[in-house]
Parts: C-alpha cells; structure tokens; sequence
C-alpha cells in the first residue's frame, strides 16, 4: 500500500491527507500539539463556555473552496452560520462603509459610488466558482476561463491604495482599503489590491461565514473524513528530523519555509534550501480576545449587527499604517480586526457575555504590548466600551509564533504579501510545492493560492503528489 505522512494538521495538512486517503493512500498526519486544527483552532480563554477563535474566524474562502465542499463535512457536523451584515470600517464622523452580501445593498447605500461597486464586482460576484477555480491554482498555467481572470487581474494588478483613490466617497475608500489590508502588507505596492478584491467578491458571491461552534468545527470534520478513509492522526508528535519520515512514499509538510528547509537540510537541492530562506514574512498580528458584557456599544448602527469590524479611521489613515508596520514601525492608532461571529453564532456566548476577536497588525517580531491601543481603537469608535469588559487574554506577536511555529514573528498569512509573493510562493516553479527532494512536497500557506481555511494549498500539492505516483 503507498503510504504518505503528513506533518501538521492545519486546514491544508488536513485537505491533503483527506485527498490522499480518499484516493487510497494510507495516511498519518503528525500534529506537534495537543489538538488538530492549526489556525482553525477554538477554545475556551476567559469565560467557562465562552467560545473564542485562536486565530483563522471568518472563511469566505473556505465555504467557497470547491474542495472541502465536495466532501460533504455537513455530515460530520460542519455548518455555516452569517451575521447580517459582514462587514463594517466605521469613520470618526459615525458614517461607515458598510459591506452587505448582496451587491445591491452595498452599492445602494456607497452614494455616488454605487454604480462603479456594481461595475466592479457583480461581474465577478456572478462568476465566483469559475474564478475561485482559477485562482486558486499556481500562476504559471493556462487559466481556464481567461477572459474571467484578465477582467479580475486588470483591477488585481493595481496597488491597493491606487484602487482606493477610485472611490469618490470617504465610506467607500475606507470600506475598500480596510479589506485590501487583509493583505498584511503596504498597500503602496502591485498586485496589492488581490487580496481585496477576492475577498470582496467572495463576501458578495458567499458572504463571510463563521463555521457554528468555532473555527476547531472545520478542521473536526476535515479530520472525521479523513478517518472515514483510514487516515490516522497523532497529536503531540513534532517531527524534528527528515529522518523520521523515512519509508513514506509521500510526505506532505503544512510548514513554513524555513522550518521545511530547517528539517528536510542538505538533502535539499541548493536553489530550493536558498529559496526557502529567503522567503519574506510579513507584518504580525497581536491578538487580544475580549469576554464582553451586553456586547460592543458601537456608535455606527451598523456595526452592531456585522459579524467583521475594520478600525483604522480613513481610508489614508490605514495606508500610512499599513506601510508604517511593513517597514517596521509601530503605529499609534494601528489597524485592527474585530469579529463578532457571535452575531451569527450565539452558541458561543454565555448568557449577556459574548466573546470579542481582535487583532492589530504590528511588526513582525513585535515585542511591546498592543493590548492598549487595541481598546483605544475599539474606544474610539464605541465609547464606553471599557466599562463593558469582563476579561481579557492576550497572544503577542512573538507569542504567536510560539503557539504556531509557522507564524513567523506573528505573521498569521503564511508570507508577506509582496508582489513578487503574491505571484510566486515560495519559489518561482511551475510546481511550487515540490521541494526537489524526491515524493516530499510544501503544502502550507505560503504555497498557492495562500491564507485562508480552504485548503486548497494542501489539496493543490496533494494532486501533485498523486500524478507523480501515477507516472
């Protein structure tokens, strides 16, 4: 029997052990905690029964991913669940851009900017599975709907503040740009607005989920498949040496880089071992989770009912932190995340407490405390929010990195987004995820397509894996 080991169990390791096992493959997967899931991971922080995100929250990406839908994971329990509206980057002034999943609404209520909003994506919204299909694949090929990719790239190409200068309105510039800087990465730069753009039109093709009872749900259901088809997993098994995968026809690594290029050493290829240690992370991110009584007393209406919340003040306000944290420096007034997916998931509340997902986008390698400016900015734009807080727990930058060793310096993404990253991670290869050693291939989030709980990173390499068996 061909045998393959897989080592993490982030949402990628675990697309692509299902993907092997479901083809036949006998598959263990390696975890170095204590519990599956990687960046999809849940748990209980400050609250008995009060459900917090350890990181990944939101996946528009993964209830898109045509791999993970084509699994069923309903029957092992998955379930997505919406907030009313998804988005809100609410402004000094108490107006906000608000991001509705219908393209209508939002356009309805971006002004003068509505009819260019409906230009720019309902095209798009209208063709989502057709470009998640191509966008979720390596650069270098033929896409399969050209015309579809060249309408997404003319606007993918541009910097994202460049897309922001667009708008007319100062709702619709910050709704933009608050998005675009989901890339972690100065938004001055090409190819910067990708991120924004597929994450908007995903948010109007499938809305930005929240998976019912935490992020953990997606990689449990990932994790029964795979046991379904005979997979094994076991936790507590951080592999430290090249030498422990001896004897698998396949090994699939769901890690950085440099961690790969740490383990697998001279064995490989001299390009790829240099390629590997120059890869680029990006800006961090400081997590603070919040136990909230009666929830966020926001000033913009809005905001109250989304499940995401961008705070970063206008739209020129997030492009000068954005560049300020790439380059190094901590922002006063950094950008910070919000999520209320208990807006969409009241399982996770207790009673009149509800959890609060933050994060700031810091330096990589930050060591100071952001935990302040994270509540200022909260503050600024729902005052009295202090008086509300029953708890708190806080993950640095560098803290990040230690609960996951491939969140380089806290960066949570996988890479900096670049524009030489966002085209060719981590290398420039017509298939990046082989490492040149012989069966042993990349599968984590600095391969193609990158972040986000699809999957498709581990799936991509996964099919590699099985057509090299095949020949």
């Amino acid at each position: 029997m061909t045998t393959a080991i897989v080592v993490g169990s982030g949402p990628n390791g675990l697309a692509a052990a299902a993907r092997l096992a479901r083809a036949g493959v006998g598959v263990t997967v390696l975890e170095a905690a204590d519990t599956i899931g990687g960046g999809t991971r849940s748990g209980e922080l400050i609250v008995p029964g009060l459900v917090h995100d350890h990181c990944s929250a939101f996946h528009p990406l993964a209830a898109s991913s045509p791999f993970l839908r084509s699994l069923g994971l309903e029957a092992h329990g998955l379930r997505w669940r919406w907030a009313e509206v998804e988005c809100v980057h609410p402004l000094d002034d108490g107006s906000a851009g608000v991001l509705h999943r219908s393209v209508e609404e939002t356009a309805a209520g971006l002004g003068a900017d509505g009819g260019r909003w409906r230009r720019v994506f309902g095209p798009l919204t209208a063709h989502f599975e057709a470009l998640m299909a191509d966008a979720g694949q390596p650069i270098l090929r033929v896409p399969h709907h050209p015309l579809l990719m060249a309408r997404f790239g003319v606007r993918a190409v541009q910097p994202g503040a460049a897309m922001a200068h667009r708008w007319r309105s100062e709702p619709a510039r910050a709704l933009w740009t608050g998005v675009a800087a989901h890339a972690c990465y100065r938004l001055d730069r090409p190819l910067t607005s990708a991120v924004g753009m597929m994450l908007l039109t995903a948010a109007h093709a499938q809305g930005w989920p929240v998976a019912e009872g935490g992020s953990q749900a997606i990689a449990d259901a990932l994790a029964a498949d795979l046991r379904a088809h005979g997979g094994v997993i076991e936790t507590g098994r951080r592999v430290t040496s090249a030498s422990e995968l001896e004897g698998a026809d396949v090994v699939m690594l769901d890690v950085s880089p440099g961690v790969a290029a740490d383990l697998l050493g001279d064995r490989l290829p001299g390009r790829v071992g240099r390629a590997y240690r120059r890869f680029q992370h990006g800006p961090g991110a400081f997590k603070v989770d919040f136990a909230v009584h009666d929830g966020v007393p926001w000033t913009a209406p809005a905001a109250r009912r989304a499940g995401t919340v961008h705070l970063g003040g206008s739209a020129a306000e997030v492009l000068a932190n954005e560049r300020a944290v790439t380059t190094g420096s901590m922002p006063e007034r950094p950008f910070v995340l919000v999520g209320q997916q208990y807006l969409a998931d009241p399982t996770r509340s207790v009673g009149t407490i509800h959890p609060l997902w933050t994060y700031a986008h810091v330096p990589n390698g930050y060591t100071g405390d952001a935990t302040e400016a994270i509540v200022a900015q909260i503050e600024r734009f729902a005052p009295g929010f202090r008086d509300r807080i029953a708890g708190m727990a806080v993950r640095s930058a560098t803290e990040m990195s230690v609960f996951n060793a491939n969140y380089v310096g806290g960066d949570i993404i996988g890479g900096a987004s670049s524009p030489r990253q966002i085209l060719f991670r981590p290398r420039v290869a017509r298939n990046p995820y082989a490492t040149g050693v012989p069966g042993v291939y990349l599968c984590s989030a600095s391969t193609p397509p990158g972040a986000g709980a699809h999957g498709l990173c581990g799936v991509n390499a996964a099919d590699r894996a099985l057509a090299s068996l095949s020949q």
